[in-house]
């Protein structure tokens, strides 16, 4: 019965053999009387303090089958040490349910069950037991120390202890009365004891690498050459010796190593004996190690020795003898270290051999000799080497150890006074070294300190203190010795942008380039302009800028504004001449021209090569950025507003061309930069290359103290609008229909059917005749959104105030210009079908006043068009990038600009319109930390749910359905 025993108690196991006859003693030092008065005794090691005192004491013996049973009642009150038994029983029938128990014979020749083999997290679990159990769960008394000495007064080790209970357990659970007569023979069946010592060969043959109560192990030790007597000082010859040392070769050829057999008890990890000394062991030692010892060893050596032949004599008339190699045989038997192991042989090696190796990868920055007139040859001449740094145990290798390493045609070596194994994948590491770097690249990782390689690893680069200064000065404009004005220009530098002509100057005369990131509206072009006038005087080829067709007018009039001496040529088509002028003259030509001449631009020899609204070549894959790459130059300098506009990948291609291999290839860029800031928002990497490309990128805002202080404010005003019944209709009907589509689809027919979606509900906010594509359909009354541009631009004409109107759509503009009629308004639609003199002639009106309301296309005239005669703008509808429509506000809100620009942003409330301004708001924040977005690419590729909870009308649009209703 399980309450026969008051389980309260301290409890200690007392293995037997064979094990299932082992039983739990209950005691309580404190209680000599009662339960335990009449019981037997048992030799318990107790301790007192730091004490251990060993002593008979009255025990209540509990046999194993009554034990099992109160352990598995969980109901049964029990002290620490009786617990750690009841979680050793429930540890040890899942090792029974998992099979890990095998047949053996017991020291005393009986038949056995034992647990094994263990996994590794099968030994985490029995130390963790081992360790959290109190000293009464191990008080039994040891028979012989583990630590050697006479001190009979110790405990027995706490994991031996706990790996025989398991033993007792499996032996005990596994066998019934009745299981001999059905299995036709008692042995490893009947719960009575019987002798099974002849069985002992096979069991250890067959199951002896799981089952031995002792484990092989091949312990390997380097023997001294000089002091171990193989060689006698300097017997090798004068000529054997460099400094006194032995050459590396005869080093080699001289090395000596030991195998030495060792043993190592299963059950106590700590007895171990080498074993040529097995045999003279003292009995109770010898029996710690069990029975079948000698056998036991003697199977794991034939073993290994099938493995590694030389371990063959080890196995004859004097087993274990140490086996002595050359460097070439040890090199053999770390070929079959591995599969030692798997076959459970302990390989043990010095502990000098284990060498903590910490490779780095340096570059080293250098230049040619720099003097007053080379400074223009830099970006060429400087280069980026690299060689690698390796530390061994915290302590740097010299030139000369690294090459024995990089050099080791083996996977052992001897480095500072000793053999060391080397790592193969290191070795052949320290054998490839990245190819050296020039350009931009290589002054980059000079200025900045550190480069990326082709894995996205940061690598340290070292140079003089000209790279430090250089930084210092192309990273703070306000540090670079201002220039003057150069002659021949007809204007007034603002000071920012006499430091951004410096800027500029400065990295074109090291044969570099750079971005000019200024916020729209702070005279890029007059910068530009003075740049190559300055340049110029210094007697470089001619310019070659390249824009957008809508501003090849604003480029020619700024020139003839500006520096009006220069002579200035503007090929518009293929029928223009593409004859280069002289040195000192500008070619400036649309994108679509220099595609198409990307040959003939090759053979010609260009000074500085501009590119304007430089976002046009931000995909490297388009013909247009492939085209200018081909262009030759001493220097390229991209212009634009928007130096991030979505993806960092566009950033890495602008930033390519005008500073070749700054930000190294692509895929370097996208392992070190872009899944790190874009999918994994890293401040860090953020950091780095906000770091990395500041010396190559000028960017000033109009908010920035010293810059625009004169410029008028710019007020936004949000104008909610509520839909009208049409819409409504339209715009539910729409999105139920086509989410019960977009659910059946997959793949890219899904995102193209997102994309139209979103479309068709934008063109909904914004006029029902824009969705039906009714080009004659009554327009008063159906949008409200029209409506209050209506009311906008004729109480801004009505108070002498010019206006634009951007649309992304040019259907729109035509429904807005003729809208703006039927108020008595007259409008003109800028949009990207006019040719290049219509265009010019339209903003030549409109800046004459000769125009109140201009309507343009965002695409068409967002960029690059001087407006400053407009105070107010209207965006009618909302683009999802918020840099294109901040873009298209600075065509009014920009230097020239003398009154408050008002900004209207028309919202159709609860439509996607309020979606995609409170996405702007998001994007905004991420574009000002260099992080980029996609458009409506992660839209496309929303899941069902997001993409409903997206479209789907609000609740303000809902409530107002129901009241037109």
């Amino acid at each position: 019965m399980t309450n026969e025993w008051n389980w309260n108690n301290q409890v200690t196991f007392v293995p037997a053999d064979p094990p299932r006859a082992g039983s739990l003693v209950l005691w309580d030092e404190r209680d000599t009387g009662g339960l335990f008065a009449a019981s037997s005794s048992e030799r318990l090691a107790i301790r007192r303090g730091s004490r251990i005192d060993v002593e008979a004491q009255p025990v209540a013996r509990v046999p194993l089958d009554a034990a099992l049973e109160a352990l598995l009642d969980v109901d049964t009150p029990m002290s620490e040490s009786a617990q750690t038994y009841r979680r050793a029983t429930r540890f040890a029938l899942e090792l029974i349910e998992r099979g890990r128990f095998v047949p053996a014979v017991s020291t005393a020749g009986y038949d056995a069950w034992q647990i094994d083999p263990f996994d590794p997290l099968d030994y985490a679990v029995l130390a963790d037991l081992a360790a959290s159990a109190p000293p009464q769960a191990f008080a039994l008394a040891a028979e012989i120390p583990l630590d050697g000495s006479n001190n009979t007064a110790a405990m027995v080790d706490p994991a031996w202890l706990l790996r025989a209970y398991l033993d007792a357990v499996v032996d005990r659970f596994v066998r019934s009365a009745a299981a001999g007569e059905v299995a036709g023979s008692h042995l490893w069946a009947a719960l009575d004891a019987a002798p099974a010592e002849p069985a002992r060969p096979w069991t250890t043959w067959a199951y002896g690498h799981l089952i031995s109560s002792t484990r092989l192990g091949l312990r390997v030790e380097a023997l001294d050459i000089v002091s171990d007597g193989l060689i006698e000082g300097d017997a090798a010859g004068q000529g054997a010796l460099d400094d006194g040392h032995l050459t590396r070769a005869q080093r080699e050829e001289l090395a000596r190593f030991k195998v030495i057999p060792q043993l190592r008890s299963t059950r106590e990890g700590s007895l171990v004996v080498d074993m040529t000394r097995l045999g003279r062991l003292s009995d109770p030692v010898r029996r710690r190690f069990g029975a079948a010892t000698e056998l036991e060893s003697l199977v794991a050596l034939g073993r290994a020795a099938t493995m590694w032949a030389p371990l063959e004599p080890a196995t004859g008339t004097e087993p274990g003898e140490p086996i002595e190699v050359d460097l070439d045989g040890l090199l053999e038997f770390i070929e079959v270290a591995e599969g030692l192991e798997a076959a459970g042989i302990e390989v043990l090696w010095p502990a000098s051999f284990d060498a903590d190796f910490t490779p780095s990868l340096v570059g080293t920055a250098t230049a040619a000799p720099r003097g007053a007139d080379d400074t223009a040859t830099l970006g060429l001449s400087t280069l980026l080497k690299f060689h690698w740094r390796v530390f061994c145990d915290g302590e740097r290798l010299t030139d000369r150890e690294l090459e024995v390493l990089a050099d080791a045609k083996r996977s052992v070596v001897f480095l500072r006074g000793r053999w060391v194994r080397t790592d193969p994948a290191l070795v052949e590491r320290l054998r490839t070294v990245p190819d050296a770097v020039v350009g931009a690249g290589a002054v980059a990782g000079a200025m900045a300190g550190s480069t990326v390689d082709d894995d996205g690893e940061v690598i340290e680069v070292e140079s003089d203190e000209y790279f430090d200064e250089l930084r210092a000065r192309l990273s703070d404009p306000d540090a670079l010795v201002e220039l003057a004005a150069p002659p021949g220009l007809r204007a007034q530098l603002r000071p920012y942008q006499r430091r951004g002509m410096s800027w500029m100057a400065e990295l074109c005369r090291i044969g570099l380039g750079g971005i000019l990131a200024d916020d729209m509206g702070l005279g890029k072009t007059l910068q530009v302009i003075a740049l190559h006038l300055t340049l110029a005087a210094e007697g470089w080829a001619p310019t070659l800028v390249i824009v957008p067709t809508s501003v090849l007018g604003n480029w020619r009039r700024e020139f003839e504004k500006f520096a009006p001496d220069t002579p200035v040529r503007v090929v518009s088509g293929s029928s223009d001449s593409l004859e280069a002028p002289a040195d000192g003259g500008v070619v400036v030509m649309s994108y679509g021209v220099a595609r198409r001449n990307a040959d003939r631009l090759a053979q010609m020899r260009w000074g500085l090569v501009v590119a304007d609204e430089a976002q046009h070549i931000k995909n490297p894959r388009s013909r247009v950025a492939r085209a200018l790459r081909e262009i030759p130059s001493r220097a390229r300098i991209a212009l634009t507003g928007t130096p991030v506009e979505n993806r960092l990948t566009e950033l890495w291609s602008v930033m390519d061309w005008a500073a070749p291999g700054l930000l190294g290839s692509a895929e370097r860029f996208r392992t070190a930069y872009v899944v790190a800031i874009e999918k994994h928002r890293s401040p860090l990497a953020a950091e780095r290359l906000r770091e990395r490309i500041a010396p190559f990128m000028l960017r000033r805002l109009k908010t920035d103290p010293g810059v625009a202080d004169d410029l008028p404010p710019r007020i936004h005003s949000d104008v909610t609008v509520t839909l009208s019944a049409e819409q409504l209709s339209l715009y539910e009907a729409l999105v139920r229909e086509s989410l019960a589509e977009i659910a059946r689809a997959e793949g890219p027919k899904r995102s193209s059917m997102v994309f139209r979606l979103l479309t068709a509900l934008k063109q909904i906010a914004n006029h029902p005749a824009h969705y039906l594509h009714e080009a004659d359909g009554v327009l008063a009354g159906r949008s409200a959104k029209l409506e209050a541009a209506c009311d906008l631009v004729t109480d801004a004409v009505d108070n002498d105030r010019q206006v634009l109107v951007f649309s992304q759509y040019v259907e729109m503009c035509s429904l807005l210009q003729r809208r703006f009629a039927e108020q008595h308004v007259h409008s003109e639609v800028l949009h990207g079908g006019l040719p290049a003199a219509a265009r010019d002639a339209l903003v030549a009106r409109f800046q004459a006043g000769e125009l109140g309301v201009l309507i343009i296309s965002l695409k068409a005239g967002g960029t690059g068009l001087n407006l400053t005669a407009a105070s107010q703008v209207i965006h009618f509808d909302r683009w999802w990038n918020p840099a294109v429509e901040d873009q298209a506000t600075d065509r009014a809100w920009r230097i020239g600009q003398r009154e408050t620009v008002i900004v209207h942003r028309l919202i159709a409330a609860g439509t996607i319109d309020e979606r995609i301004a409170e996405m702007i708001e998001r994007k905004r924040d991420l574009a000002t930390s260099i992080v980029g977005a996609s458009e409506e690419a992660w839209i496309t590729e929303l899941d069902d749910d997001a993409l409903g909870e997206l479209v789907e009308l609000r609740s303000e649009s809902r409530e107002s359905m129901e009241v037109l209703r």
